[in-house]
């Protein structure tokens, strides 16, 4: 199994994961023409993909997802709460197939197992996932304000991860948004800043983690290596060990299998 990012940030995301010839895209939150560019450096096509996982209905995640799903015949799975807010995005005519996800029970696409499993966030029915080839596991978690008990469960004996640090607070309460968005940003429902997320990864189990990705960065309100240097404090490895999913050019293919 490996996995790389098409972008990360408030400007669009998409990931992709592949199990031998199955790949699926984890949200779609460019245009298809900026979605088909971006698949393309990672030298993949759209006919290749067996399907797209929508995690919730917000713009940078969801707005590209149904056009590129209805222009390629890719079937999407997603939560119900999700698909109904994301009702606005369908084209007028498709025969798009729509896939309804519970989200605390695992399915399949092809050669890949995923298992969704729900956050605290202000969407209407969000979910986050793990994915796996059967002997590797991989954790994606943005988009979400706090961490549960439960998601701490899910996300240990991790292989490879990928984990929001939305924000630094000191650079986010000196920062140029409105009080308002400040508060919905750091709120209970919002996104996770540098150190909730160090605090999140200190209590799972990371004795297989092979890779560590800080995803969804804040542009205004967060940098690179104050994210970096909140995961390896935790994992007392060097900054440089820890990945950043870029919003602009994501980053390229990683595996998830020992070297």
């Amino acid at each position: 199994m490996r996995f790389a990012s098409l972008g990360s940030g408030s400007a669009g995301n998409a990931t992709i994961v592949q199990v031998n010839n199955s790949r699926l895209i984890l949200d779609c939150g460019f245009s298809v023409r900026e979605l088909i560019l971006r698949l393309q450096k990672l030298s993949v096509e759209p006919h290749q993909l067996s399907g797209i996982v929508v995690t919730h209905e917000h713009d940078d995640h969801a707005r590209g997802a149904f056009k590129f799903a209805s222009k390629f015949n890719i079937p999407v799975w997603l939560s119900y709460g999700t698909f109904k807010m994301c009702e606005r995005y369908l084209p007028e005519t498709h025969a798009i197939t729509i896939n309804i996800i519970d989200s605390h029970t695992c399915f399949s696409v092809d050669d890949i197992q995923v298992s969704p499993f729900p956050v605290p966030h202000d969407a209407r029915e969000p979910t986050q996932f793990t994915f796996s080839d059967g002997q590797s596991k991989l954790g994606i978690l943005t988009d979400v304000g706090c961490s549960t008990p439960h998601i701490e469960r899910v996300l240990s004996g991790c292989d490879a991860l990928m984990l929001e640090c939305n924000h630094d607070l000191t650079m986010l309460e000196k920062g140029p948004y409105a009080k308002p968005l400040k508060d919905r940003v750091g709120g209970r429902l919002g996104h996770l800043d540098n150190q909730t997320a160090a605090a999140l990864l200190a209590k799972l189990d990371n004795s297989k983690l092979k890779h560590i990705v800080a995803a969804h960065l804040s542009a205004k309100n967060n940098t690179p290596e104050l994210a970096k240097l909140a995961l390896s404090q935790i994992l007392n490895t060097d900054t440089d060990w820890v990945g950043i999913a870029d919003q602009e050019t994501g980053f390229d293919w990683r595996s998830c299998q020992a070297a």
